[in-house]
């Protein structure tokens, strides 16, 4: 459905966008995820045609963007961060505008109250716009980005400045939408794109750092073989590394009665933290904490991930 190939964009020197490269099939939903400046919001105008790229290609099933607009775009429903609203007419005035623009071929008022049951409008659909909460204002963008029924659909952060209570209803309306559309979804609610979310991209600096399903990306980083373990005694780092369960060790405190806290990564052996805690026991060190870390949520694997890439982007400025 959506096939990008070394998408690129600057601005003079500045490269917003760096060669990327992914497919979406027919039916996925996929989350688009980036620190702030990742380029996130840039990608999404490049799909959408609303800005060109530099350099490479975007095909929204099977018609390129640039060579093709009117066709790709008929396939594309874009819900940008601000919605595209006239505040000043009333909300099924504004929907037949926007039918109108898309030349439509279908019956208008079947499809437009259609629409506006699909996203819980009708109710309000002789109200001015400008007098909506934010909620219902944001459910008249995502109507608009239906309008035509396209394959696709585009939202740039739809939740962004709603209350808990307008957060789930937009979150239902996408799980809902995601049955009959191919969805990509930017957001820096994580737990949102978890949750409705197959498949995941994380870009950073114009450049994809990550891209997997969503429950793939999470077993990758899974804290199954992680514990905390807080101790009291000497030599401890080595003693860690000398049991022959261990494969990582990270020592996250160290206080002046001489308690030291570690996050120690266990191999695969089922038995791995019973022989750790006797490893430890009989070299006399006081065991004051040993438990298994939390389940691996998207939010830790989103941190570790970027500042990985951090990392590595140091350690290259040292270097040269």
């Amino acid at each position: 459905m959506i096939k990008v190939t070394d998408l690129t964009k600057q601005y003079g020197k500045i490269t917003a966008v760096d060669h990327i490269s992914f497919e979406i099939d027919d039916g996925e939903v996929v989350g688009f995820l980036g620190p702030n400046g990742a380029g996130k919001t840039t990608t999404m105008n490049m799909l959408c045609g609303y800005i060109s790229s530099t350099s490479g290609e975007v095909l929204i099933d099977g018609h390129d963007i640039l060579k093709e607009p009117l066709e790709a775009k008929k396939c594309i429903g874009y819900l940008p961060e601000h919605p595209p609203l006239y505040t000043d007419m009333e909300v099924y005035e504004y929907l037949g505008f926007v039918y109108d623009l898309k030349k439509v071929r279908d019956n208008k008022k079947q499809h437009i109250q259609t629409i506006m049951e699909k996203v819980g409008l009708t109710d309000v659909q002789n109200r001015i716009i400008k007098n909506l909460s934010k909620g219902y204002q944001q459910r008249v963008g995502f109507a608009q980005a239906l309008i035509g029924n396209p394959k696709v659909l585009i939202l740039d952060e739809p939740t962004v400045g709603l209350d808990p209570n307008q957060i789930v209803e937009i979150r239902k309306l996408i799980e809902e939408l995601g049955k009959a559309h191919t969805v990509i979804l930017s957001s820096h609610i994580l737990g949102e794109i978890s949750a409705v979310c197959s498949k995941i991209i994380i870009i950073k600096k114009g450049t994809i750092i990550a891209m997997d399903e969503t429950d793939a990306l999470l077993k990758k980083a899974d804290t199954a073989n992680k514990v905390s373990l807080k101790v009291m005694g000497e030599d401890v780092l080595a003693l860690l590394n000398q049991s022959g369960v261990v494969l990582d060790v990270v020592e996250e405190q160290r206080l002046d009665d001489g308690t030291q806290t570690f996050i120690v990564t266990l191999n695969e052996n089922p038995d791995g933290i019973k022989l750790l805690s006797k490893s430890l026991s009989e070299h006399g060190i006081v065991i004051l904490e040993l438990q298994k870390k939390a389940t691996t949520t998207l939010e830790q694997v989103f941190a570790e991930l970027t500042a990985k890439e951090e990392t590595k982007v140091n350690e290259s400025h040292i270097k040269a």
